[in-house]
């Protein structure tokens, strides 16, 4: 900026004024998908998120992908996705979204053995029930035994057999089938 400055009898003089503008302030975040605690089958997808820039101008805002960090189990981690916003200066910033996934449901079974009332010589061996679950594809289902209450004679008596469904978390469902 130049300044003149000028007297009543004409003299006049100037100055001059160097103003240096620069942007070295980093864009701000004005929205970033928000932490979330979801189960193993509710991953949400990827979300947007938006800057600006206190000088004004456009910003970039770039999705940089995700990490994953293990969990106590297969079906629980920690998801970590991060966004770089660049304003037209070249100053950047970043922000993440930290999803933690759990898996607290139990499996259930999509196949259980009846209860049934049979003659001493027909009894039946142990089925092999099913089970499914939100995030494990392949349940393992374990035979856990019978136990027997006596009846009115020898011959007489209840069986109760027990299946446990469990899943990569521990996740735990118990079935059972009495034989009378």
């Amino acid at each position: 900026r130049t300044y003149r400055a000028t007297d009543v009898s004409g003299n006049s003089a100037t100055c001059s004024q160097v103003i240096t503008v620069f942007d070295n302030v980093k864009p701000n975040f004005t929205s970033v998908p928000a932490n979330v605690t979801v189960q193993c089958n509710s991953i949400p997808a990827v979300g947007t998120a938006t800057a600006t820039d206190g000088c004004g101008g456009a910003v970039t805002v770039v999705y940089n992908g995700q990490t994953t960090e293990s969990g106590a189990c297969t079906d629980a981690y920690t998801i970590t996705r991060q966004w770089t916003a660049t304003d037209a200066c070249g100053n950047t910033k970043t922000a993440t979204q930290r999803i933690n996934v759990i898996d607290t449901q139990k499996p259930n079974f999509t196949t259980t053995p009846a209860n049934v009332t049979v003659q001493c010589d027909a009894i039946p061996a142990p089925a092999s029930p099913t089970a499914t679950d939100n995030c494990d594809a392949a349940v393992a289902v374990t035979y856990n035994g019978q136990t027997q209450t006596n009846g009115a004679c020898p011959n007489a008596y209840t069986l109760t057999r027990t299946w446990t469904a469990a899943d990569n978390c521990g996740n735990t469902k118990t079935v059972t089938q009495r034989i009378t």
